[in-house]
């Protein structure tokens, strides 16, 4: 959907408690909802069924939405937030680093994104999740902001010092490699 204003109407609808138009908001997202849920759960099943838990925790949750433009934003909070719950209930390591994308980059070869994940989880916890949620889910730091609780300017800090993180491990590796 690339019409922003009938995106908010749609928003507007759902808060207001039509399931109809929560509905059409979902179907747009659920490919987002089970990428970003892969990367946490590390497994198809899982992923589902955290997808499936957000959905449901959103639509019982939709009317506490103050601004229509954060859904996805908003959203995203959510599946964060259940993911954490889950991994923890399950006693699995919680580490959002350790996370898989649930399809190939393009542009990227397995080598190069294997390197990249053993490097995202070398980095700093509170590193790992601004880094993936700005590069591998491509919010804003706005965004990330809202979600994380971290103000912006931390964020950004983060970002900076994540990619300079990134930059030092990767370039050791190469060093090391032979």
């Amino acid at each position: 959907m690339t019409d922003t204003t009938e995106h908010l109407r749609l928003v507007r609808r759902a808060v207001r408690g039509n399931p109809d138009a929560y509905g059409i908001l979902i179907t747009e997202y659920q490919d987002y909802l089970y990428k970003m849920a892969f990367l946490y759960m590390k497994n198809k099943e899982d992923a589902l069924d955290l997808a499936g838990s957000v959905i449901l925790k959103g639509w019982q949750n939709i009317h506490k939405l103050k601004k229509p433009e954060w859904f996805k934003t908003w959203l995203t909070r959510i599946l964060i937030n259940l993911a954490k719950d889950q991994l923890k209930s399950m006693a699995v390591h919680s580490d959002i680093a350790d996370l898989q994308l649930a399809q190939e980059q393009p542009g990227i070869s397995i080598e190069e994104r294997c390197d990249l994940d053993s490097a995202i989880r070398r980095l700093p916890e509170k590193y790992q999740t601004p880094v993936v949620l700005k590069y591998f889910s491509e919010l804003s730091v706005k965004e990330i902001s809202y979600i994380t609780g971290y103000p912006e300017g931390t964020v950004k800090a983060c970002l900076s010092r994540g990619r300079g993180e990134l930059k030092k491990i990767l370039k050791e590796d190469y060093f090391y490699a032979d």
